[in-house]
């Protein structure tokens, strides 16, 4: 038997029927019994407190006795005991029992790093409540400090859930129920921080900041008090640094309504709802993408638009759809490898919910096909909407074919579109519907043809298309059929262009992404006019300052460019022109402009990356190198060197491994693009000795190479996995250079070299503060978090972890300005290494935002580095058994070849050697600090230097190095 008094008092039988129960004084009385099941309560206390207001007699209530006892049966004895009754049934068949315990369930999971778990152990627990707790029992004391003590759980409880919540990214959701909880509840400062800390996940730290504003206000009014030491740091947290929040990239906007789908996106509605792969299948022109984007803004949730039409190889899509989720990978260090695009987004997306739109999958059908699977099989809340000429193939596919208009909705858009060019022309609906008839009613085979109505009259529209297509109706069609009719409409649009205006499309056509006027114009060789001229026919688009060129009207102008035009010039042409691009930014990159010249590089992200794999393919190989050693600098500081690893793989196999002469430096720089990929540790080690030499020929002693970023590359990446003495040589020798910035890294390199030989770490940190106040001088945002975070660690290594943190602070401050998301997440863990010993609750709140944060950007090394910070702090807490199934899950995340997880695997193996301490197990403990040990002989680590920045207790320290 089951019973309720979170609400009003019930008992259900075991199969769900409800037991009657009578009158309010034998509910009350149950009530009363539920409080403490198998506690004996007082008869006098019963009859008091039944009825209050007229207290039963002593036969009066040995009657409601009777009367409950046969109601309740044998399952739930009621029994005399001395001078009282009580009612023998477990805890946990009443509701306020199992809310109890849930929530302690619930809290530990949050406790211990399980948030999903946590939410739903505590979603269970609160759907319990049914009302007012103890709600039969308006009037008794003793039910009234019970109920206070369970409204206080239940807020509790709330208040986990909602942690939870924002701990799986959920924040948008939680953002209403959290304000209007801290309405009814205005003095709760836990509610007032988890709705401060949603608003700032979202980009609202100003309303994150108004929230603290209006709590201290309450609290000073009502209480004469001030906010917590708790709820104040968080406010200085968000003062000091508040890490966005990765944004995926929104439906592109319409420019025009969408007419003649209104059911069909009602119906995608409804599928989407029980499937989870829904494929839009159509010809070219049928209007796929725009039902699809129709479709997403009809959706709840996030929506991420993925373009695929850009990409020529399969193998960029995890990337193409990390970038689509704002998710680049930490820009402040060079790993040896790092986890494949995929596993990125397999944890990226773990227990997100959120609805992808992969557009154009027809060219790249089997990678799609392949990663959607993937992701679908490990990503259980992951809708995906593809639009394809082709169905994936993928089990559990949904099927929508996307057809033609209806007859009456293609002379509507026929209508609205001429009377968009021609206003106030009246057309004949009868002419019309026989023109749509013939273009099959394809969408955009009709609005090519409307556009025609700002230079023809309806009548010689209709014989030009009559000359071309014939006019006859033709009944159902294939897809094949309306294929061809779609290239017959954008062939005769194409006829009817001026040579000109033929000859700017064509080259049009390189670009993948779009352009800007001048771009377009520079590189089509053409003037406003012609493109203003193509804009107003409907083979280009024209929004948000850039010129842009439908799919199906690109590929035929490629085709077009093939027939009629050197194709390699025009890509040459392309390609120069962001070859002049890059190597203008790189310069700006390393200054007060860097955030301007991001921002623009990154408009132009798709086209550069086109540029450089037509590059390789099929311009010399010196513009290839040059492009993307000029591109290199940009694409470490946004974390996504992986993007251009496989074309620069592609290229040193061209090559066979010897540089051009003259271009031994973007050889190098190749060769550190190649080694970025998820496969680049062979490429590294075959080619980093011939890359190493190659470079000191242009930077040995005091000589100055083309690209001064390719030095500080280089170092990083050989500290990881190669010879840090011989690329310190070639860059320290330019600690008097004039250049201030390349004197910043100088300063940068010469610091870690010290660390080897400076005990104290005093030189070390005098050679930081130099680089960072040079880097900071120059405005280069990302150099000057670099040398802070090495300063940090210095700084925490010398025990000084008040300057460390606020070295960390102001590098966080820096990567929330870069966009650096995945970078926020590892500093967020190394903020809370410099605070564990000093402020541990401060270290369990910034551990748990870097988890959640690394699981929302696909960091499996940040997030195991989190957990492994709340392992440390659970060990502290004298819970060796959460802190070793912690432990356990961060070593299982840590890639053991990889420097970056180096340090979080040497500590969580010491960690896992301390619970084999604690335990009494003292071989096994042996044998965790011996692991230990090997983990510091990998190939570039200084062990005695990386463990004394780790901030490991000497002993510690000692008990690793001799295993």
């Amino acid at each position: 038997m089951r019973f309720c008094i979170l609400g009003e008092t019930r008992a259900h039988r075991d199969d769900g029927t409800a037991v009657p129960l009578g009158g309010p004084a034998r509910r009350a009385l149950l009530a009363l019994l539920l409080l403490r099941p198998g506690a004996v309560v007082p008869a006098e206390r019963l009859a008091e407190e039944t009825n209050p207001a007229a207290p039963l007699s002593a036969h009066a209530l040995q009657s409601q006795v009777s009367r409950l006892r046969a109601a309740l049966g044998s399952a739930a004895p009621i029994e005399r005991t001395g001078a009282g009754y009580r009612i023998a049934v477990p805890y946990d068949t009443v509701d306020a029992g199992r809310f109890e315990r849930l929530t302690r369930d619930g809290r530990d999971a949050l406790t211990t790093g399980d948030p999903a778990g946590a939410a739903a152990l505590l979603r269970e627990a609160l759907a319990l409540w049914q009302g007012p707790a103890l709600a039969d029992l308006p009037d008794s004391a003793t039910a009234q400090a019970a109920a206070v003590r369970l409204e206080e759980l239940r807020l509790t409880a709330l208040e986990d859930r909602l942690e939870a919540d924002l701990a799986r990214g959920e924040h948008r959701s939680a953002v209403a129920e959290l304000r209007e909880l801290a309405g009814h509840h205005p003095l709760r400062e836990r509610t007032a921080a988890l709705l401060m800390r949603a608003l700032a996940a979202d980009g609202g730290q100003a309303a994150a900041l108004t929230v603290y504003e209006d709590t201290r206000r309450h609290l000073a009014d009502e209480l004469g008090a001030d906010p917590s030491p708790e709820l104040a740091a968080l406010h200085q947290e968000l003062l000091r640094s508040s890490p966005r929040r990765p944004t995926p990239a929104r439906p592109p906007a319409q420019l025009t309504a969408l007419i003649g789908r209104d059911s069909e996106v009602g119906e995608l509605h409804t599928v989407l709802q029980r499937a989870r792969l829904v494929t839009l299948t159509g010809p070219g022109g049928v209007g796929k993408t725009r039902l699809a984007v129709a479709a997403a803004g009809a959706e709840p949730g996030e929506v991420c638009f993925v373009p695929l039409a850009p990409l020529r190889d399969h193998t960029a899509l995890p990337e193409a759809l990390l970038a689509a989720l704002g998710l680049p990978g930490a820009g402040l260090h060079l790993g040896a490898d790092g986890p494949a695009p995929a596993d990125r987004l397999a944890t990226a997306l773990s227990d997100r919910a959120l609805l992808l739109i992969l557009d154009n999958c027809e060219h790249l059908l089997d990678g799609a096909a392949t990663l959607t699977a993937r992701l679908l099989t490990a990503c259980p809340r992951l809708r995906v909407l593809a639009t394809s000429r082709e169905p994936l193939g993928i089990i559990g596919e949904h099927l929508h074919p996307v057809r033609p208009l209806t007859p009456d909705a293609a002379v509507r858009l026929f209508t609205d579109r001429a009377a968009a060019v021609r206003p106030g022309l009246t057309v004949a609906q009868d002419t019309v519907r026989r023109l749509c008839a013939a273009l099959d009613n394809l969408p955009l085979a009709v609005e090519l043809a409307a556009a025609r109505l700002r230079t023809l009259d309806l009548d010689d529209l209709v014989r030009c298309l009559d000359d071309r297509l014939g006019m006859a109706a033709r009944g159902a069609r294939t897809a094949d059929g309306r294929h061809r009719t779609l290239r017959s409409v954008v062939g005769w649009s194409w006829e009817l262009l001026t040579a000109p205006e033929r000859r700017a499309a064509r080259r049009f056509s390189v670009f993948v992404s779009g352009a800007t006027a001048p771009t377009a114009r520079h590189v089509c060789g053409t003037d406003p006019d012609i493109l203003e001229s193509l804009a107003d026919k409907s083979l280009l688009e024209h929004t948000d300052g850039r010129y842009r060129m439908l799919e199906t009207v690109r590929t035929y102008a490629a085709e077009q460019l093939d027939a009629a035009d050197d194709p390699t010039a025009v890509h040459r042409a392309h390609a120069q022109h962001f070859l002049d691009l890059v190597r203008t930014a790189d310069a700006q990159l390393r200054g007060a402009d860097q955030l301007d010249w991001l921002a623009r590089l990154t408009t132009e992200h798709d086209d550069l990356i086109a540029a450089v794999g037509r590059s390789v393919a099929a311009l010399t190989p010196e513009t290839a190198l040059a492009l993307i050693a000029a591109a290199a600098h940009y694409l470490w500081i946004r974390g996504i060197p992986a993007c251009a690893a496989p074309y620069a793989a592609a290229l040193l196999d061209t090559l066979d491994g010897e540089p051009p002469a003259g271009f031994e430096e973007e050889f190098a720089v190749c060769v550190l693009l190649a080694a970025a990929g998820p496969d680049g540790r062979p490429v590294w080690q075959r080619h980093r000795s011939r890359a190493e030499t190659a470079l000191e020929t242009v930077w040995s002693g005091t000589r100055q190479g083309r690209h001064p970023a390719a030095l500080l590359l280089w170092v990083l990446r050989s500290a990881a996995d190669g010879d840090p003495h011989r690329a310190h040589a070639l860059i320290t020798a330019h600690r008097t250079a004039s250049d201030p910035w390349l004197w910043a890294v100088a300063q940068y390199v010469t610091a870690f070299g010290a660390l080897g030989e400076d005990d104290e770490g005093a030189f070390a940190e005098r050679a930081l503060h130099d680089a960072v106040d040079a880097f900071r001088a120059a405005g280069d945002r990302w150099g000057t978090a670099l040398a802070l975070d090495a300063q940090a660690a210095v700084a925490g290594a010398r025990g000084d972890h008040g300057r460390a943190v606020a070295h960390t602070e102001e590098a966080l401050a820096l990567t929330e300005q870069l966009g650096a998301t995945a970078d926020s997440a590892d500093l967020l863990v190394a903020r809370a290494d410099h605070l564990a010993d000093t402020d541990p609750g401060a270290a369990r709140a910034d551990y748990t935002r870097a988890a959640a944060l690394a699981r929302r950007t696909g960091n499996p090394a940040c997030l195991a580095a989190a957990m492994r910070g709340l392992a440390d702090l659970a060990l502290g807490d004298g819970d060796p058994a959460g802190a070793e199934r912690l432990y356990r899950e961060a070593l299982e995340r840590l890639d053991p070849h990889w420097v970056r997880s180096l340090g979080n695997r040497v500590r969580t193996l010491a960690g896992l050697a301390r619970v084999a301490e604690a335990h009494g197990e003292l071989p096994t403990a042996r044998s965790y600090y011996r692991r230990a040990a090997e983990a510091m002989s990998l190939p570039g680590a200084a062990a005695p230097v990386v463990l004394r920045l780790l901030n490991l207790p000497e002993p510690l320290r000692t008990a690793v190095l001799r295993g």
